[in-house]
């Protein structure tokens, strides 16, 4: 049932161990222990429920990977913790002792297994008064790196990484600090970041109009920016290195349920979840590659299937609000009065492959469309029916559904996440992402290991007769099918990844899955290295006029290039001369030959990639010699490779070095261990310069856990190698 991937990350993550380490359950353990722990509550309505049946129905629902909670309520439902919301929503007070309650209520949530979400726009701007102090302040951006350095010190145990989601309004006079503030990838790195754009502040970007900026403790006007020139700064960090995102507010607003108690201002860690000051909210996926009927290989919906699942689902989750054991009082109580739960899926991409219908068309957004309709809607009737039983949420009187006739039990119920660790137990597909590879290798279990490849690819590749180890390596070397020869066209056309999907059917597919979920959608618009600004501003009109209610998007490759200031102008850091070296690729291709010199026979390997020569290696025979010498030329030049030193500079700085054992034996063709490497070089060069390697899609950033190559995602890394993910 569970793959040999699933089961490393559920022993390692998930199940529960004594003080020593030592696991306390199995697999089918800990999610019976979920399943009790959800299900006792029914005894809080009905003294007579049968908790082992409703047990026994949410055991089913998980183990059969048709429907997982989110991360906290399958580490500590059953345990002493008792945490089992995944996002939460802190106010920032504009106080000394209010910024610091804040940093406090943030680490004990982190401790507890959650990610937080904040808006710093109730600071004042930076060099206004403090007049309790008679200094000045230090504005929004100074006190996110205090609430970055004590999420790093807390990591949350080890399990769960703080993941933390910053939002500034794009009218505080500290916006543009704000939008370049991760201008060094190693600043502010627990943090995800959202500018707040308001509507009036689009319109004024698109007539290319000033816009005011607002004291946020008066709110009168503290200063006007360009609104096009401010929106393009926006463009030019993202396009660098995919921040800021955007979350639309007034959207947001719109669809709060208790305007009456307050605005929202802020989302959780990967934006699919706006929450009021102290709100909570706990999330759930149904696996969609689950809700499809067979016959005789040909898929279709299974709409009855998805139904139960919507309704055991949406019960599971409004268990979980009186099960779950808050970190604070207020967030109890808040928690509690609005009862917002957010369903969501997995498996989406999963589901189109075994339909049969390209991401990237029209009946794919059709598909997205019927799907999360029907969801919503059965989500929102089962609901009702548990109001009628237990009663509506207690927030009712104070929210947009006063005076309804069947109100809801609950406040939200449809929120999209990214999935990242649940898909990996559930072996599909992210979220609502497009797959992002449909083959690679583990880096982790070592050279020669075979490919790994989407299952239902496979099984169709053999069925259809045109499956070989070797052009499954074809295809792991670059995750698509894009340039590799031997693929019928209907399957090429069916199984497009996440870099094949162009930025209009990425967002197209977003909006509609917005159009039916209450909350929000998580999802990351990916973009090719060479994608332009114009390309990013667009995409972000386009969400705006799709209705969208944010965006995030992600240029593969930008974070790989630091970028530095010099006054106002900006420069890669392979520009500079802090040169910084790109990551190794996944993939590379190269030759090795073997040169024989004074100390005996020295083995060059040179191997490059769609960029370049990145990388050489060196190994000498048995008979002694130099090795510490040549390996750690080999480093330095590796390095400087793909630092973006030019190859030919490096061979002419080669060739022709001397040395003394060599040159005592003559009749040998080169002088030294670094000329054969510089010869070795030309040769490489050569073949690069005529072959080109086969296109490789390289990662971002390697995993700190298992180096294998990490995905953009929703807002969030995961690593499919070992399961690490920087926000679930």
């Amino acid at each position: 049932m569970f793959s040999e991937n699933a089961m490393r990350v559920l022993e390692r993550r998930y199940i529960a161990r004594d003080e020593r380490g030592k696991p306390l359950e199995d697999i089918a353990g800990l999610f019976r222990r979920v399943a009790d722990a959800i299900a006792a509550v029914e005894l809080k309505f009905d003294a007579d429920a049968n908790v082992r049946a409703v047990a026994d129905r949410f055991a089913l629902r998980m183990t059969g990977l048709q429907f997982l909670p989110n991360s906290p309520t399958l580490m500590n439902a059953g345990r002493p913790l008792g945490q089992l919301a995944a996002c939460f929503v802190l106010p920032i007070d504009d106080s000394l002792a209010g910024i610091f309650e804040t940093v406090k209520n943030a680490a004990l949530i982190h401790q507890s297994g959650g990610g937080t979400g904040f808006s710093f726009s109730r600071l004042r701007q930076e060099g206004s008064a403090v007049r309790s102090s008679g200094g000045v302040a230090s504005g929004p951006v100074s006190f996110m790196k205090v609430f970055n350095a004590a999420t790093e010190a807390i990591k949350q145990g080890g399990t769960r990484r703080g993941a933390n989601m910053g939002l500034l309004r794009v009218d505080h006079p500290d916006i543009r600090a704000f939008i370049g503030c991760k201008q060094d990838s190693k600043e502010i790195n627990n943090f995800n970041l959202s500018v707040g754009i308001t509507e009036a502040f689009m319109e004024a970007a698109e007539k290319g109009a000033d816009f005011p900026l607002r004291d946020p403790r008066t709110g009168e006007e503290a200063g006007r920016e360009n609104a096009r020139e401010l929106f393009d700064l926006i463009v030019e960090m993202a396009w660098k290195n995919g921040e800021p995102g955007i979350v639309f507010l007034d959207r947001l607003n719109r669809d709060n349920i208790v305007p009456e108690i307050g605005q929202i201002e802020a989302t959780n860690p990967c934006g699919e979840q706006p929450l009021l000051p102290f709100e909570s909210c706990n999330l759930g996926s149904i696996n969609l590659s689950k809700m499809l009927r067979d016959a005789s290989g040909v898929y279709s919906i299974d709409y009855e299937l998805l139904g139960d699942v919507v309704d055991d689902a949406v019960h599971f989750l409004d268990n979980v609000i009186e099960a779950n054991r808050y970190p604070l009082d207020a967030i109890r109580e808040m928690s509690l009065g609005t009862r917002k739960i957010g369903l969501g899926v997995m498996g989406f991409a999963d589901m189109l492959f075994m339909l049969g219908i390209p991401y990237d068309s029209d009946e794919g957004v059709a598909t997205a469309d019927a799907v999360m309709a029907f969801i919503h809607k059965r989500a929102r009737e089962k609901s009702k029916a548990l109001a009628a039983l237990r009663g509506p949420f207690p927030y009712l009187d104070r929210s947009v559904c006063k005076g309804d006739a069947d109100p809801p039990r609950n406040g939200t119920v449809t929120t999209i996440a990214p999935t990242g660790t649940l898909s990996i137990i559930a072996s599909c597909s992210s979220g609502i992402e497009p797959l992002f590879a449909l083959s690679y290798v583990r880096s982790d279990l070592g050279e020669g290991a075979p490919p790994e490849t989407h299952a239902y690819f496979e099984h169709l590749a053999r069925k259809r007769g045109f499956y070989s180890e070797a052009l499954m390596r074809k295809v792991a070397a670059g995750g698509t099918l894009a340039g590799v020869d031997g693929i019928p066209d209907d399957v090429r056309r069916v199984f497009v990844t996440a870099h094949d999907v162009s930025p209009e059917y990425h967002i197209r597919m977003q909006a509609a899955f917005q159009r039916h979920t209450d909350n929000a959608v998580s999802k990351t618009v990916n973009f090719g290295h060479g994608a332009t600004r114009d390309d990013v501003r667009e995409a972000y009109r386009l969400a705006f006029r799709l209705g969208c209610k944010g965006l995030t998007i992600y240029r593969d490759g930008s974070r790989d290039e630091q970028v530095l200031y010099a006054g106002n102008q900006s420069v890669s850091a392979r520009e500079s001369k802090g040169a910084l070296p790109r990551p190794r690729p996944r993939v590379t291709t190269g030759i090795t030959e073997k040169v024989r010199i004074g100390c005996g026979n020295l083995y060059v390997t040179v191997n490059y990639d769609d960029q370049g020569i990145c990388e050489v290696f060196t190994n000498l025979g048995r008979a002694g010699g130099c090795p510490s010498q040549s390996e750690a030329t080999s480093r330095l030049i590796s390095t400087a490779l793909r630092a973006g030193l030019d190859v030919e500079t490096v061979i002419e700085q080669l060739r022709g070095i001397r040395c003394h054992s060599t040159l005592r034996q003559p009749g040998l063709s080169v002088l030294s261990c670094p000329d054969a490497i510089g010869r070795v070089l030309e040769k490489a060069l050569s073949a690069f310069k005529g072959e080109r390697a086969e296109p490789t899609r390289e990662a971002a950033s390697a995993c700190p856990e298992c180096g294998s190559g990490i995905e953009y995602e929703g807002g969030c890394v995961i690593c499919r190698g070992c399961g690490y993910s920087k926000c679930e």
